[in-house]
């Protein structure tokens, strides 16, 4: 959108940092927090292209205005009206971004025992694009024989990830798409305080909370911190430190089931008062003493002022 005043345009920061780090694959999963285990999948959103590859107008361009001329029925919606009252957005997709994205879920599933893997879209609608989708889907899933692979409409997916989430291991879909269902997943595990998130190219990655920086609640201390000790959690199973990881996980997961709860969760708790519980809990679950590693972080504090 053009800045007042100006002739420069805004473009999403989060979509530049991914386009231009190259952080095709978004890893968002979904896990049960209750402690019963009844589901355990995650979403794959193809991260630099699609419906959010920055291709959205604000009027029809130029370049364009042949091409829908030669679209009877839609040339004369958008003639009545105008270029300057009438918007379009591009979705773009190429076989590099397609074929690595598909490649990603596949080696995903088979290295975290995923047994499916499932391409979302919408076939019977966008039928040039999705089927275009849909024959490198079919060309990477050859070359993964342990693996199912299967291709679902949007919409039912979306019904099914509500009704029965176990049926699924990894789905991976186009950026919009994976964008609204990785949303979807978070309220199928309690909340956008629980869903972290994880970008991956093949020479870095960034992890973050998919809630974003939720401006709404800054200096409220009011936010659910689990979602951020989550993606913790991730970066450090990247990092190759899995224990590490999977205790920071299993603390969370008890202390979602404890009385100690954020008001999303029903509760009145403060985001410290959370995140100290997860610190505690990691810490017992490390068999340490609490009490112990309070005493020590108060001595470290001691020697820092006496150092000043």
């Amino acid at each position: 959108m053009p800045l007042q005043g100006h002739s420069r345009r805004y473009v999403s920061p989060v979509i530049q940092l991914r386009q231009n780090l190259d952080l095709y694959a978004n890893v968002r999963p979904v896990t049960d927090m209750t402690g019963d285990n009844r589901f355990r999948f995650v979403v794959i959103r193809e991260n630099t292209e699609g419906l959010y590859a920055g291709l959205d107008f604000g009027r029809i361009p130029d370049a364009l205005v042949p091409l829908l001329e030669a679209r009877e029925a839609l040339g004369a919606a958008w003639q009545r009206t105008g270029q300057e009252n009438a918007t379009v957005t591009l979705r773009l997709q190429t076989r590099r971004g397609l074929t690595r994205i598909f490649e990603y879920a596949f080696d995903y599933a088979r290295n975290n025992n995923f047994s499916r893997v499932t391409f979302v879209d919408k076939p019977m609608v966008l039928r040039h694009s999705s089927a275009f989708a849909r024959l490198i889907f079919e060309e990477i899933a050859q070359r993964y024989p342990d693996i199912t692979g299967a291709i679902e409409n949007v919409d039912a997916v979306a019904l099914w990830m509500v009704q029965r989430p176990e049926r699924f291991g990894v789905i991976v879909a186009e950026n919009m798409f994976g964008d609204i269902l990785s949303d979807l997943g978070a309220g199928v595990m309690g909340g956008l305080g629980f869903a972290p998130s994880g970008n991956f190219g093949n020479s870095g990655a960034y992890f973050e909370p998919v809630h974003g920086s939720a401006p709404a609640h800054a200096g409220l201390n009011k936010a659910n911190p689990s979602a951020m000790f989550l993606a913790i959690a991730m970066m450090l199973e990247h990092l190759g430190f899995p224990a590490q990881s999977d205790c920071i996980t299993r603390a969370v997961s008890l202390v979602s089931r404890s009385a100690v709860r954020t008001y999303d969760m029903g509760g009145s708790h403060t985001t410290r008062q959370v995140g100290e519980a997860i610190v505690r809990q990691c810490v017992e679950l490390q068999g340490l003493s609490v009490d112990g590693l309070e005493r020590s972080r108060s001595a470290q504090g001691e020697r820092h002022v006496s150092a000043l």
